[in-house]
């Protein structure tokens, strides 16, 4: 775990210090990151390809009680693996994972809405935009924008 998050972090680190796409705090410390991303969630997979990763994500539940059925994940690709499909197949290997482990519907609760590449991405494989938050995420270069919340019913 901590071997690959040494590779995460290489990635993670410049996504996040971008400010474009997560609401992490742009100066996260590594600590914190492994916390986040290792720790927290119920699991964290790695997409590998000749001993690099290239690619990761998280899954976690993303309500208890009454909508822990629901989970959510967080996707980071590295720059150089960007254009190649690494994360339409996380997104596609977490969904099946999701369902192994129970979970009968995904939720992303903040895409930000200029992420254009992930919301394609995401409508791609069956995520419906189902709530826009206005103003809800402030973007370092275009102001204030608004955050989806993005759904997917998986049986």
């Amino acid at each position: 775990m901590t071997r690959d998050f040494e590779q995460i972090w290489r990635f993670f680190k410049p996504i996040v210090e971008a400010g474009e796409t997560y609401a992490f705090d742009r100066e996260v410390t590594k600590k914190k990151a492994f916390d986040i991303w290792m720790t927290l969630p119920n699991q964290t997979y790695v997409y590998e390809k000749d001993g690099e990763i290239l690619g990761s994500y998280y899954l976690k539940t993303n309500q208890s009680g009454g909508g822990s059925h629901v989970c959510n994940c967080g996707y980071m690709v590295s720059e150089s693996a960007r254009g190649q499909g690494v994360a339409a197949k996380m997104c596609e290997h977490s969904q099946q994972v999701a369902r192994e482990l129970g979970y009968l519907a995904m939720q992303f609760n903040f895409v930000v809405e200029t992420n254009n590449g992930a919301i394609r991405l995401w409508k791609k494989l069956g995520f419906d935009i189902v709530g826009r938050l206005p103003k809800a995420f402030n973007h370092p270069k275009q102001g204030f924008v608004d955050a989806l919340v993005m759904y997917k019913w998986l049986k």
